[in-house]
C-alpha cells in the first residue's frame, strides 16, 4: 500500500462523527518550490506527543524539516518530497 492509500485509511479510521469537524490534513505548496504537510493529532493516541524542530538538508534542492507541536504533524520539503513526507507520518504512526 502506498502512503496516500495508508493516509487515507488512516484518517477513516479517526473517524468518529465529531473528530473530523474539527480536525484535518493540509497538503500545501511552498514558493521555493516545495511542499507543506499539517496533519492534526487532536483527540488521537498521539496528541501528547512533541518532536522538537529538525531540518535535514543536503543542498538548496534537497531537504526535509519536521516537527510535532501544539497536537500538529508538521513537515516540509523540496519539491520531490511529497511521497516522502508522507512516508514520515506513518513511520511515526507505526511506531
Amino acid at each position: 500500500m502506498n502512503n496516500f492509500e495508508w493516509l487515507q485509511q488512516w484518517f477513516a479510521a479517526q473517524i468518529n462523527g465529531d473528530r473530523e469537524h474539527s480536525y484535518g490534513i493540509r497538503i500545501e505548496t511552498l514558493d521555493n518550490p516545495g511542499w507543506n504537510i499539517e496533519i492534526d493529532l487532536g483527540e488521537t493516541e498521539f496528541e501528547q506527543i512533541n518532536l522538537p524542530f529538525q531540518l535535514f538538508e543536503k543542498s538548496e534542492n534537497d531537504w526535509f524539516c519536521r516537527e510535532i507541536k501544539n497536537s500538529v504533524f508538521k513537515a516540509s520539503g523540496d519539491i520531490s518530497k511529497l511521497d516522502f513526507l508522507l512516508g514520515l507520518f506513518r513511520e511515526f504512526v507505526q511506531n
